[in-house]
């Protein structure tokens, strides 16, 4: 079975940072001119969005998109099996899970990660491969969640330095049972190589990952990413 790669990111910050994580997700598929596939579902499809991925994408790769409105295209499965990097955006992770179970989206991702396919995305994009999650995806409050995909154990935080509340909340819930995991900053990436963490990178000085488990917290060795 292929080596499987996934790329989870607190946030991607800035052009500038956003463009250090996405450059690294593209190295990782060791391709010259790699296939990358956006799957916008979690924005509901914004089309500014998919306008900045062409632009900022299409002189480094051959990109496309995923779309599952009004319906998904008939070639579906063969279309994101081809791909080198799927990239999922962030947004409602909860909503995007439903559209991706209704249409079996959830099996084809990971038919695709399982064959070799590179996946990456940020908040909702981090989130949604991890067995349960920290989200906003049923209001303006914070929650957990935890029907994620699962194809990563444990649980995770995005945001842990950009939205005041993500902190508190998710040691909160761990204290309480909520599963462990890992709490990204923004412009921070985790890097698995199959199920386990390879390394952290992050795209901005002192940003940091942290282990959280009921009542400590563990900062990760993290790597800065080289400016381009």
């Amino acid at each position: 079975m292929a080596e499987s790669h996934i790329l989870a990111c607190g946030g991607l910050g800035d052009d500038g940072t956003a463009g250090q994580l996405v450059g690294y997700a593209l190295e990782l598929t060791g391709k010259k001119r790699p296939r990358v596939c956006l799957v916008p579902t979690a924005t509901a499809e914004a089309p500014d969005l998919m306008l900045r991925f062409y632009e900022n994408l299409s002189g480094h790769a051959d990109c496309s998109h995923v779309s599952f409105f009004p319906w998904p295209r008939d070639d579906l499965r063969e279309h994101v099996l081809a791909q080198d990097l799927v990239f999922v955006s962030g947004g409602n992770t909860a909503n995007m899970l439903a559209v991706w179970r209704v249409h079996g989206f959830d099996r084809i991702i990971r038919e695709a990660w399982e064959r070799g396919t590179v996946l990456a995305g940020s908040s909702a994009g981090m989130i949604c491969w991890f067995e349960a999650g920290v989200t906003d995806s049923f209001g303006p409050q914070l929650d957990g969640m935890r029907d994620g995909l699962g194809f990563l154990p444990g649980s995770a935080c995005p945001h842990y330095d950009g939205e005041e509340r993500r902190r508190p909340v998710y040691q909160e819930l761990v204290a309480s049972g909520f599963p462990p995991g890992i709490a990204a900053e923004d412009c921070v990436g985790l890097h698995f190589v199959d199920t386990e963490l390879d390394e952290v990178v992050s795209a901005r000085e002192g940003s940091r990952a942290y282990r959280v488990e009921a009542g400590k917290e563990t900062p990760l060795d993290t790597r800065l990413l080289e400016k381009e």
